[in-house]
């Protein structure tokens, strides 16, 4: 699986309330850390590359959760991946951008 997909993210940690943001916080530094391409929203993280980089992107998003202090994960993933071309992110949504900063 060497084409690029999409995969969304969403980490729901086992913690005190208002721990919450610092850990996720956590797990969106090993995203910017991975060099991938990401955007961040409200409910989850997207991310753009080959399956194997981002499943792996993924696991140490969630070791870094346990490590802050998560004592379980509520982990959410959604892929959009195609048998014989890449998937990007631009195509889905770069017409909103250029809007969106007008």
């Amino acid at each position: 699986m060497s084409k690029t997909i999409n995969l969304a993210l969403q980490i729901i940690p086992s913690v005190p309330s208002e721990q919450v943001y610092a850990v996720v916080d956590e797990a969106i530094a090993v995203i910017k850390d991975s060099g991938v391409k990401y955007r961040v929203c409200p409910f989850e993280t997207v991310m753009e590359g080959t399956y194997e980089e981002l499943m792996e992107v993924v696991k140490k998003t969630q070791e870094v959760c346990f490590k802050a202090g998560a004592s379980q994960l509520l982990v959410y993933i959604k892929m959009q991946v195609r048998k014989d071309a890449d998937v990007t992110m631009e195509e889905k949504t770069g017409k909103y951008d250029a809007a969106a900063s007008a």
